[in-house]
Parts: C-alpha cells; structure tokens; sequence
C-alpha cells in the first residue's frame, strides 16, 4: 500500500508502520522539517512506527529527523535508516545483531587436510575462513575463501558445525559456519597475500597432534571426519519467494 504525505511517498510495512525511501525526500531541509511533522500528525492514530532511509549525501537531514524523536535502526557504508515509535508498545524489528563468517575443511583422498597460518595469528594453523559477504551465499564464500587464502578451488559438500561468539566486531555477535569441501585442484598458490603467511597440506593425523594447533581447530576437524552434517537441499521449494536462498538439511546416513 502506498500513500502520499505531504511530499512523502510512504509504503506500509507488516508492523503497520510506514517507510520513506530516501529517493523520496527532499533536499530542502526546512521542506523537510514542515513535512515531517505533517507526517507525524497525520500517521501518529493510526500507525506504529515511520521508517525513514537516508544517503549519507542527505546527512544534513538527520539532526531535524532525531530531533522528532527518530532514532538510529541500521547503517551502512552509504545509507542510515532512522526510525520513530508513533506508540509506546510498538514492536520494532531487532536490527542485523551477528556478523557471518565461513571456515572450510578441506581433505583430499591422501588424507591431508588443507591449512593456513595467518600473518597476525597466536595460534597455529588452522582452516581456511573468513567473513561472509553482505549477500553472498554460505556455499559461495566457502569457495571463494579457500580459493583466495590458498589458491585450491573446491566444491562445497556441506555444514557440519556453528559457532557462536560474543563479543565480536562492532558490538555484534558472530556466526561460525563451518563446512565440509571437496578439492577440485591441490596447487597452493595464495591471492590474500597481505593476510595469509603460509598455506599448505597436511596428514590429517599429524594436525590433530600438533600442539600449536588451536583445540577448536582439532574439534572442527574430527567432527568433519566422523558426521556428514547438513547438505545443500537441490529440491525446487520455496520458489515462490523472489530471493537468493540457501536450505540444508541432515544427511542421511
């Protein structure tokens, strides 16, 4: 549902709150100012909460927005998304609350495990891993982490364990993916070269009886060898939905 408000477009939401995209604002910021509080006036009865986004090129706005009462919800590189309780019980969605990250084992048919040792590490080696990206596919980063920390191309088989860490950067929790791959190439030959030290195979054996070797590395790695964890689910469901997805379930033993 759209509406006109002044010279707001706003868009309803499903906490019946209304939100205003930040091609729809003015750039006048007494235009601004007038509107905003005709908005609030108007929608204050009948409405939970008024969303609003902004570039970072329309930063002027922001003190008039906070001083009605719109506080910070979201941000990123380029935009803010502010947001105003019209209610006092209104429901406001938990912001993105976890950073992603990815770790990969990697075990060819000489039972060698795939390793790296990065340059600002305590510890000593461990699997390859690193931060997911904002839109990018668990399967995806696997593959491309792996391949930019030692130049192996794999192919994602599946997940066979999650951490949970907090604190972590920016105040945020952090979510450990760990998955299971199959290398297609055994070559090392290391892109991230400003992070990564060294990369390179290893018995399996041997790594778990490293001692320089983290404990939770070891525990990542004999659950890789004895469950098949979670598999990527081929099957046409949830096409409906007008996103990129991932689902996985238990494989069966």
């Amino acid at each position: 549902m759209v509406e006109n408000i002044g010279c707001f477009k706003t868009v309803l939401d499903p906490y019946n709150g209304i939100t205003i995209d930040s091609k729809d604002l003015p750039d006048d910021k007494k235009i601004f100012e007038e509107n905003l509080e005709l908005l609030i006036e108007k929608t204050k009865n009948k409405r939970n909460l008024i969303w609003i986004y902004m570039d970072i090129s329309q930063s002027q706005l922001i003190p008039s927005a906070t001083k009605k009462g719109f506080f910070f919800h979201t941000c990123s590189e380029k935009f803010l998304l502010l947001v105003k309780k019209l209610k006092a019980d209104a429901i406001i969605p938990t912001a993105a609350n976890h950073t992603l990250g990815v770790g990969v084992v990697t075990i060819n048919d000489k039972n060698e495990i795939l390793v790296i040792k990065e340059k600002i590490s305590v510890v000593g080696y461990k699997i390859p891993g690193g931060h997911i990206d904002d839109g990018e596919m668990i399967s995806t980063a696997a593959k491309r982490e792996v391949f930019e920390e030692t130049g192996v191309e794999v192919e994602f088989e599946s997940i066979i364990s999650l951490g949970h860490f907090y604190p972590h950067q920016f105040h945020k929790s952090n979510l450990y993916v760990l998955c299971l791959a199959k290398p297609l190439s055994s070559k090392i030959d290391i892109n991230d070269t400003q992070e990564i030290e060294d990369a390179k195979w290893v018995d399996v054996q041997e790594y778990l009886n490293d001692e320089s070797v983290f404990p939770y590395s070891k525990e990542i790695v004999k659950t890789a060898l004895e469950f098949k964890g979670l598999k990527r689910s081929n099957q046409e469901i949830l096409t409906h939905l007008k996103k990129d997805f991932e689902l996985f379930f238990p494989i069966k033993s």
